[in-house]
């Protein structure tokens, strides 16, 4: 019994439900395959991150997506479909997609059978070629979000990197101002210091001194040159 619902839970991932039928419906699967199919629903992005054994269904490496769009048939290739298998599923597609859409889905299902055993294509081949694909797909769209999940690890690791390394640098800076303020405070009270000797012998005094020294600078003429 375990081993018919661990059958029917890997059918069920082969089907997408729609809220709404498509105008082509798709080839009749039995009752307990569609039953298996009914009991899960689609699955969601972190269903996809998580490891799964269609992630290992690649022989070669499928290409990656370019601007959004896919090469299917390079995806299938990579997985192991060959072209007669893709050309079996892509012939009953536009073999359904031809048939009116108010056709009833028995009478579309007993033209299809009869179309394709008049070009003596096994049905079973298409289920399976169908199938395929499918895992293909499954295994591709899982590749795609443990490939996006890692480089969003590794953006994150990066970007938090940064941050440390902007929150260093700002404390670096802080820093220079800090010992900046500190030195304009200690040298402004040495001045203050030494300032007393100066008035002890008095501003006349202090300026004829200044005026006579060839090492000093007097501060009014050192204000009025302009800077260059």
């Amino acid at each position: 019994m375990s081993d018919k619902k661990g059958w029917g839970s890997t059918v069920a991932g082969w089907f997408i439900e729609q809220e709404e039928p498509t105008g082509a419906a798709g080839i009749e699967v039995d009752g307990r395959i569609r039953a298996a199919a009914e009991e899960t629903s689609s699955p969601s992005h972190e269903d996809y991150a998580t490891p799964s054994p269609t992630q290992g269904v690649f022989k070669t490496s499928p290409p990656p997506p370019s601007g959004g769009q896919v090469d299917f048939g390079a995806v299938f290739a990579a997985a192991g479909v060959d072209g007669e298998e893709q050309q079996r599923v892509a012939r009953t597609t536009e073999l359904l997609r031809s048939l009116p859409a108010g056709t009833d889905a028995a009478v579309k299902k007993q033209i299809v059978e009869a179309s394709l055993k008049a070009f003596g294509v096994p049905i079973e081949k298409i289920i399976e070629a169908s199938v395929e694909e499918i895992q293909a797909l499954d295994g591709y769209t899982r590749n795609g979000a443990a490939d996006n999940d890692k480089l969003i690890q590794e953006s994150d690791a990066r970007i938090k990197q940064y941050e440390e390394e902007i929150k260093n640098i700002r404390g670096v800076m802080q820093q220079s101002v800090d010992e900046q303020q500190n030195l304009i405070k200690v040298c402004n009270d040495k001045k203050l210091e030494i300032q007393q000797v100066l008035e002890f012998f008095g501003r006349d005094t202090v300026a004829r001194v200044v005026k006579a020294s060839p090492k000093l600078h007097d501060p009014s003429d050192q204000a009025a040159t302009p800077s260059t």
